[in-house]
């Protein structure tokens, strides 16, 4: 899959907690070889994947806490929105995750409200650290790249001896504002 990190504690892509030492952070560096950049290209619709690496340390916190924190780097090759021409882009992002012991779920059919902290989540057995990689990639890459100098032209489509509607026509609040603005004139 990937070169590892020299650490001693940074075997494999796939970090069992429960083994890990819980007095010092575990270091990890994940570079994807090319077929598995290939295949996560695929199944993210990227046209290309040339550079992906993950790296970072995995932290005790308190009894059965611990916190993940990876700086992602990745080039990523994807059609632009507009022209469909290969838009590089690359993407350095920080990666923070906690994985928490005493972590509840609400009751099925509870109202919740979205918690302030989204990087909370249960703590697994076995930390995936591919999967991390692989949905922070996801949440990362622009979802409509443009090429340089890409605009979206404007179009009109009208039956045939009909005026085009102009864009402020479209918008009947602004014919509202006028009219107002026309009445407290008149008092």
């Amino acid at each position: 899959m990937a070169r590892q990190s020299d650490s001693p504690n940074a075997r494999s892509d796939r970090l069992r907690l429960s083994v890990l030492p819980g007095s010092a952070p575990t270091a990890f560096a994940l570079q994807p070889d090319a077929e598995t950049r290939h295949a996560l290209a695929e199944e993210l619709g990227l046209a290309k994947l040339p550079k992906l690496r993950f790296e970072g340390r995995l932290h005790p916190e308190g009894r059965g806490d611990w916190r993940l924190e990876g700086e992602l780097g990745a080039t990523v090759v994807q059609p632009c929105a507009v022209t469909l021409e290969p838009v590089t882009t690359r993407i350095d992002v920080p990666v923070i995750r906690r994985y928490l012991a005493d972590w509840q779920e609400p009751a099925p059919g509870t109202e919740i409200e979205m918690p302030e902290d989204d990087t909370a989540e249960p703590a697994p057995e076995v930390v995936d650290l591919a999967a991390v990689m692989a949905e922070a990639l996801s949440l990362a890459i622009p979802d409509f790249p443009r090429a340089e100098g890409a605009a979206l032209g404007e179009q009109a489509a009208t039956p045939p001896g009909a005026a085009p509607i102009a864009e402020e026509e479209t918008k009947p609040f602004a014919g509202l504002a006028a009219l107002r603005a026309r009445l407290e004139d008149d008092d």
